[in-house]
């Protein structure tokens, strides 16, 4: 083979390459796609929802047309802080949200006693 023809090669295996590791940089970093669940929240009721998940840790977002979406932001172990957004604000919720040890795609607020539930 030619110089020309090796460079060439080197030149595409080096761009595939590239190519693969921003691949699996992004599937380990860039946020899952929304999927549909069925949803809960003491506020709105049951309704179909959007289940996005937005960390590793098990944080996660829920929405659906004409409700709330809900932010649960995981701190701990079965321990997370959450955020609701109407419009285009999050607005803290007080108090924190614990894992239900009956129904794990539940949180139970440990100040208000209320719910989200994704499954």
């Amino acid at each position: 083979m030619t110089p020309i023809g090796q460079a060439v090669l080197r030149e595409g295996a080096v761009r595939t390459g590239g190519l693969i590791a921003i691949t699996a940089l992004c599937l380990t970093i860039c946020p899952a796609q929304a999927r549909p669940a069925k949803c809960f929240t003491t506020d709105d009721g049951d309704f179909a929802c959007d289940f996005q998940s937005t960390a590793r840790d098990g944080s996660f977002r829920i929405s659906a047309r004409g409700k709330p979406t809900y932010l649960l932001n995981v701190d701990a172990p079965d321990t997370a802080y959450g955020f609701v957004n109407v419009g285009n604000r999050n607005t803290a919720l007080p108090g924190r949200y614990l894992r239900s040890k009956t129904d794990p795609g539940c949180w139970i607020n440990d100040l208000t006693s209320t719910k989200i539930c994704a499954r």
